[in-house]
């Protein structure tokens, strides 16, 4: 019973999408490496407040679809663990609310390092968790899904875990914090195109549902090449291999993208929420690369 348990709890956390949390702080770790500022304690910080934010954003996103209605019986993704009854919806929130404030207590000991203006990013961060889902206004279910992923997801992890470490903001870190941003969305977006039909007839409003597959199919594309371009922007501070590496990424992105498009719909699309995690790797793994050899 404890290993099902435990299963049913791995799977609500969604570990194909954790990479979405850890790469951004690896890449805003390697820039301070790069500039001579790297401090392990605020950079492991960092990474474990990513890594529970991430899986309390997810925890929450399967207890607020289960609740407003989005999880249905011919839902093509996987099995989630509230609609599934495998979890209590309350016992859902109530890990969720202690594991933010974990989060929190975490963050604290960035003000030591930081200062006390640190907390407002905290704060942000939790509020970002929380009405992605939840609220009046569910930003996931209002075409606002996107534009958070590379907020929180590229900007604020890339920018901050620099941040910690050095006291600065840079150009390069800007830069990093938008390819990273764009590359992962593409999670997202091979998520919305496989439920683009099941929202629609739920009402949850993504960008796929309002303009379409069409759209999500060149908006995936496009993302990945948009990612690469802004990395070549790097040469000009000096960083000649972050403005060349990156671009071996769309050998592993236009082959996702082709294998989307041909599968279009169905369940076999699950495989492209795989791969795009997988190219977030990819396509960190390269950046890092760059950035150190530079």
């Amino acid at each position: 019973m404890k290993s099902s348990q435990f299963r049913y709890w791995l799977l609500a956390a969604r570990p194909k999408t954790l990479p979405a949390s850890v790469m951004p702080v690896f890449v805003g770790t390697a820039l301070a490496f790069h500039t001579g500022t790297f401090r392990w304690i605020p950079a492991l910080v960092c990474f474990l407040f990513a890594l529970i934010a991430q899986i309390v954003s997810n925890f929450l996103n399967d207890y607020f679809d289960f609740r407003n209605g989005n999880d249905r019986n011919d839902r093509l993704g996987p099995k989630r663990a509230v609609s599934m009854g495998w979890i209590k919806p309350e016992v859902m929130l109530k890990v969720s609310v202690r594991l933010i404030a974990l989060a929190c207590f975490l963050g604290l000991i960035l003000i030591y390092y930081a200062g006390w203006e640190i907390l407002w990013v905290g704060i942000g961060v939790c509020i970002g968790v929380f009405a992605y889902s939840a609220g009046p206004y569910p930003l996931a279910s209002n075409g606002l899904g996107d534009i958070c992923v590379i907020l929180f997801y590229g900007i604020v992890p890339v920018g901050f875990t620099y941040y910690v470490q050095s006291l600065d903001w840079t150009t390069p870190v800007t830069l990093c914090g938008f390819s990273m941003g764009f590359i992962i969305t593409n999670i997202l977006v091979a998520n919305n195109y496989r439920d683009r039909e099941q929202d629609r007839q739920t009402g949850k409003n993504t960008t796929i549902v309002l303009f379409g597959p069409e759209f999500g199919r060149w908006f995936y594309l496009f993302n990945g090449f948009i990612a690469t371009g802004i990395c070549m922007f790097l040469f000009f501070d000096g960083m000649k291999y972050a403005a060349i590496l990156p671009l071996l990424y769309l050998i592993p992105h236009v082959t996702v993208w082709k294998m989307m498009c041909r599968i279009d719909k169905g369940k076999e699309l699950n495989k492209i929420l795989g791969f795009s995690s997988v190219n977030t790797i990819i396509f960190g793994l390269l950046l890092i690369a760059s950035i150190l050899l530079s």
